[in-house]
């Protein structure tokens, strides 16, 4: 009796995690989901103004699926879109990226690269993004600069350790970023400064939200934050939430909109639209976009 019950457990456990297995690479992890926040950033009186956030995805040539519903977010009429990295996962992703994005490359823009568009993804054990100081793995390179080129001649800002100014929405918006820290690609100091009083808004971007980044940003006065790299935790426990964010960001902060501690600044993190190709699963973390509108403070 004792042996039967036994052997009906462990089948029963069994088939329970093949059927949440089955969910989260078949299902969740092409249940995209458009976020919405409202930030309370701008001037009293100001107009509101809509940014679209995507991030993170790690996009391979035949997902179909992915790029039609990337492209048809351009219904949501941003006025500005800010892409946060790891777009491309195989030396052949660019025409589907570009596909995806299509609809918003004649749009005021702005980007960051990540990790994975300069090297591509290796079969890794998942487990390993539990540990805090793992090695970081390369893969190979990725057409980067191509990438990079195809952005910029339509007319993004190129924030990879960068600062400009843009006009979006009727508005002057100051924009600083870095190249990825999860990389260490990162170099803050060199667009470092106070915010420049003539803009009507002020955006800090990065691709992984390192602390060392955002409380440089935030000490600098910029007043929205914005990153991706976390995927949310990707695959999360229901009640309890993340459980890494790959970076030394608090796991109750991996994806949303929160404030930023010991700062009046707002950090936006995307769990992003993707996964890595070889974990292509995601459960209680659904892929997202985001359309951030701001508002009066």
């Amino acid at each position: 009796m004792r042996k039967r019950s036994f052997i009906a457990l462990a089948a029963g456990l069994t088939a329970v995690g093949g059927a949440t297995f089955a969910y989260a690479s078949l299902v969740e992890r092409n249940m995209f989901t458009l976020r919405r926040f409202d930030v309370p950033v701008l001037e009293p009186d100001a107009e509101p103004l809509r940014i679209l956030h995507i991030s993170d995805l790690h996009m391979m040539p035949d997902q179909r699926r992915k790029q039609d519903w990337v492209a048809a977010l351009g219904g949501t009429d941003p006025d500005l879109v800010v892409v946060t990295g790891d777009n491309m996962a195989a030396p052949d992703a660019i025409p589907a990226v570009l596909r995806a994005l299509d609809p918003f490359l004649g749009l005021p823009g702005a980007f960051v690269f990540g990790s994975n568009d300069y090297r591509g993804p290796i079969w890794k054990n998942p487990l390993q993004y539990l540990l805090p100081d793992r090695e970081y793995q390369q893969g190979v390179d990725l057409p980067a600069e191509d990438l990079r080129a195809a952005f910029v001649e339509a007319g993004w800002a190129d924030l990879n350790n960068a600062r400009t100014i843009v006009k979006a929405g009727g508005r002057s918006i100051e924009l600083a970023g870095v190249d990825d820290p999860h990389i260490e690609k990162d170099d803050y100091p060199s667009v470092a400064g106070p915010i420049n009083s003539g803009a009507d808004l002020h955006i800090g971007v990065t691709h992984t939200p390192a602390s060392r980044v955002l409380d440089a940003m935030a000490a600098d006065g910029f007043n929205l934050m914005l990153a991706g790299h976390t995927h949310g935790g990707q695959v999360c426990v229901p009640g309890y939430g993340a459980l890494t964010t790959n970076c030394d960001l608090p796991h109750s902060m991996a994806k949303g909109l929160h404030r930023w501690p010991g700062s009046e600044a707002w950090l936006h993190v995307s769990a992003g639209l993707g996964t890595h190709p070889t974990a292509p699963i995601r459960f209680a973390c659904r892929p997202e976009a985001t359309i951030l509108t701001l508002t009066p403070r």
